[in-house]
């Protein structure tokens, strides 16, 4: 088996069904951190890499026909956001993660921004720590109502 390549790609446009592999992806990766079911179904919709998604803001790293991961970052106003990073359970570990983040905070460079904010769920708290960002405060979950989610910030 060979080396698989760790550099992320823009996704400029995609069939329903890669988006549909992509969402798969972003759930499963989110399961990683042993949530239910329920709250998997709560998270569905946020979780979902829609057409919208796709573009510059957009980049993905292949596995042969299928997807290892993915990330999406918005910038407003000098601000980056880091709107989805999720890697494959079976990829976590292999520097899919830091070839995204990395590609997300150059995206945010080239495009003015001076910090990268971070939603992260608190099982990933520990790679972005790792990878320079800080815990700032706790921000609420657009999906789960009353809970909370580290606020991190990568300046750039």
């Amino acid at each position: 088996m060979g080396r698989i390549d760790m550099t992320p790609e823009r996704l400029l446009s995609a069939s329903d069904q890669e988006l549909a592999a992509l969402s798969d992806l972003c759930l499963r990766s989110k399961a990683y951190w042993g949530y239910d079911a329920d709250f998997l179904d709560a998270c569905r919709e946020e979780l979902t890499v829609t057409h919208a998604d796709l573009g510059a803001r957009t980049a993905v790293i292949r596995k042969g026909a299928g997807f290892i991961g993915v990330a999406t970052v918005t910038i407003d106003q000098g601000a980056a956001q880091l709107d989805k990073l999720f890697v494959d359970p079976d990829a976590i570990g292999s520097g899919a993660g830091r070839a995204l983040l990395l590609w997300a905070i150059a995206q945010a460079r080239s495009g003015k921004a001076r910090i990268m904010n971070i939603d992260a769920d608190p099982g990933a708290e520990a790679f972005y720590a790792y990878m320079g960002a800080i815990r700032i405060g706790s921000v609420a979950s657009t999906a789960i109502s009353g809970r909370m989610l580290p606020l991190m910030q990568i300046a750039l």
